[in-house]
């Protein structure tokens, strides 16, 4: 991990992930940007996902109006909204401009008009680096990551990086690579053509809690 003032473009960040290294802050204060190659990866295998019965009842039962790429920036300050946070101006500022390049991609729940809960990530080849999420209701993450990793399968991607495990991630079916494995994994993802996160719609209540479950037996 390495420090200092840099200038987050669209061109180097994209740089950045396709080597297999991201950009974090130590505080929102702080402008200073470190570049991040952890030693293990976190994954969310995209036929792995468990998907337990009351969070299949949950999704079922629509508690949330989900979208894609409506409120990118609400997402992110959401994401941000922690006592302690790695998202500083630098970096809000410099994935709003990637996704204006359409290379990162928002997910959102809705209760009425207000955003309740999302996530933000990157794409780049079949890969999806996922950055970051936040919850402002009950289970609204897991639903979250739930209508993702279904999407994501639905529209040929085939790396769902999650940076880090955490336990949360954890208790949903992710795990942790070695950093040789990652990159394998990540140069697989980026040969050939480009999946587009857009080429489908969100998939329904029912598709997303049976092509989780389908996919997850079969794995």
């Amino acid at each position: 991990m390495s420090g200092g003032e840099v200038k987050l473009t669209p061109e180097l960040l994209l740089r950045a992930y396709g080597a297999g290294i991201f950009p974090m802050a130590d505080a929102r204060d702080d402008p200073r940007i470190y570049w991040v190659d952890p030693k293990f990866r976190g994954v969310m295998p995209l036929d792995g996902f468990h998907m337990s019965r009351s969070l299949a009842r949950r999704i079922r039962a629509e508690p949330f109006r989900v979208s894609l790429n409506e409120d990118f920036a609400g997402v992110v300050t959401g994401c941000g909204e922690r006592e302690t946070t790695w998202i500083n101006g630098p970096i809000f500022e410099a994935y709003g401009a990637l996704h204006a390049r359409g290379h990162a991609h928002s997910l959102e729940l809705w209760e009425g008009e207000a955003l309740v809960g999302g996530v933000y990530g990157v794409t780049l080849g079949r890969a999806f680096f996922g950055e970051s999420m936040f919850s402002r209701r009950r289970d609204a993450s897991k639903v979250a990551l739930a209508y993702l990793v279904a999407h994501l399968a639905q529209t040929g991607f085939e790396l769902f990086d999650t940076q880090f495990l955490t336990e949360h991630l954890a208790s949903l079916g992710g795990i942790e690579v070695p950093r040789a494995r990652y990159h394998q994994l990540l140069e697989l993802a980026l040969a050939g053509s480009d999946a587009r996160i857009g080429a489908r719609p969100l998939p329904d209540a029912h598709s997303v809690v049976q092509r989780i479950t389908q996919t997850s037996k079969r794995a």
